[in-house]
């Protein structure tokens, strides 16, 4: 019975080729918006779960008393880290040094190459759960040696083994590929990170880290830390609120400094902070758009039922004749919505394609 229900909904279809098109074409067009809307909201609230330990990576950062508000930066000073380490270790099971990702030129033999890249520590590699394709993941304990993402690599190297080979950083320093990680993807906060070189070799280049008479006073690295297994964020952020404020100078103090843990799960969609307090960011454009993509669809849907309602009118004659012969109000119920589904699964198969058709551009 049914077989015939979509048989006669398909005959329907041809038949009236006008409305099937204007039906169905406005219905699908609204799925692949939604499509499309849906993937980019997917990959936005998944922005950093790419890292197996998302969930207990946190950036350390200040807000500082500044103009009558406080003022939220990720800079802090070099020395916060070793405070992290040896008053608070327990909390933690990495403490991590690093700048700011930028651009380096790399040279090896008469290539010369602009590439992004940081310095850090050692266990960054365990941090980030980067995956290592060639080498150790400890390279990095050697002060004169480099991580080079795949990409990286085969762009200076091909397929040949790069561990081992000697490339020079700006001019600056002679370093060695320790290793290989593969490339970290596009929905990560450090997809820039194509290469990687030591925090001793940052603090070799520039000695004059050491020899600040006022260590605590100037704000110029970025710290990492990944909490210990049994901490918890909120707790371990509440304790280390106050750690610079007892360590800065009474000038200093003026500004009320207060550390705090900014999680890895937040960074992209939270980033935004007034006054101390963290009043959202992206994820106000990603509920924008989801509500968009709600409305298209909803606005297809409506479309298509304005259209099967004014087409009803024209099928008056065909219900008449079905019930003269004995159909009752269940079959005709049955034969209506069957063609609703009909039409919905051809608009749906034809959105599927239209969304990956539209995907790459989409993506750029």
């Amino acid at each position: 019975m049914y077989k015939s229900y979509f048989k006669i909904g398909w005959r329907n279809l041809l038949k009236n080729k006008g409305y099937s098109f204007i039906n169905i074409g406005g219905l699908a067009l609204g799925m692949a918006v939604a499509m499309l809307i849906g993937l980019w909201m997917h990959d936005e609230l998944i922005f950093d779960f790419c890292h197996p330990n998302h969930d207990r990576i946190a950036q350390v950062m200040l807000h500082e008393f500044s103009n009558g508000e406080f003022k939220t930066g990720v800079s802090n000073p070099a020395v916060l880290g070793e405070e992290l380490r040896n008053a608070y270790g327990s909390d933690f099971k990495y403490v991590l040094h690093s700048i700011w990702t930028n651009p380096y030129i790399l040279t090896h033999g008469d290539k010369a190459l602009n590439q992004t890249g940081n310095y850090f520590e050692p266990q960054v590699t365990d941090m980030l759960g980067l995956k290592m394709i060639h080498g150790s993941k400890d390279g990095l304990k050697n002060m004169n040696a480099i991580l080079l993402s795949a990409s990286v690599a085969t762009s200076y190297f091909g397929e040949d083994d790069p561990i081992g080979k000697i490339i020079r950083v700006d001019d600056r320093a002679d370093v060695q590929v320790a290793g290989v990680y593969k490339d970290i993807p596009d929905n990560s906060s450090f997809k820039d990170l194509k290469f990687i070189l030591p925090w001793k070799l940052y603090l070799s280049q520039n000695p004059w880290i050491k020899e600040m008479q006022h260590p605590w006073g100037s704000n110029f690295t970025q710290t990492y830390v990944q909490i210990a297994d049994h901490a918890d964020m909120q707790q371990v952020s509440a304790k280390i609120s106050d750690v610079m404020l007892n360590k800065v100078s009474e000038t200093g103090r003026r500004y009320k400094p207060i550390v705090f843990l900014h999680p890895m799960n937040k960074w992209h969609l939270y980033s935004d902070f007034k006054n101390g307090i963290n009043t959202g960011g992206r994820i106000d454009n990603v509920w924008l758009f989801g509500i968009t993509g709600v409305f298209v669809l909803l606005l297809a849907c409506i479309n298509f039922m304005n259209l099967s309602t004014a087409r009803s009118e024209k099928r008056s004659r065909e219900v008449g004749i079905r019930k003269s012969i004995g159909s009752v109000r269940s079959q005709l119920i049955a034969q209506f919505f069957s063609e609703s589904v009909l039409i919905a699964y051809i608009a749906f198969v034809i959105s599927l394609l239209l969304a990956s058709i539209a995907m790459p551009f989409f993506n750029e």
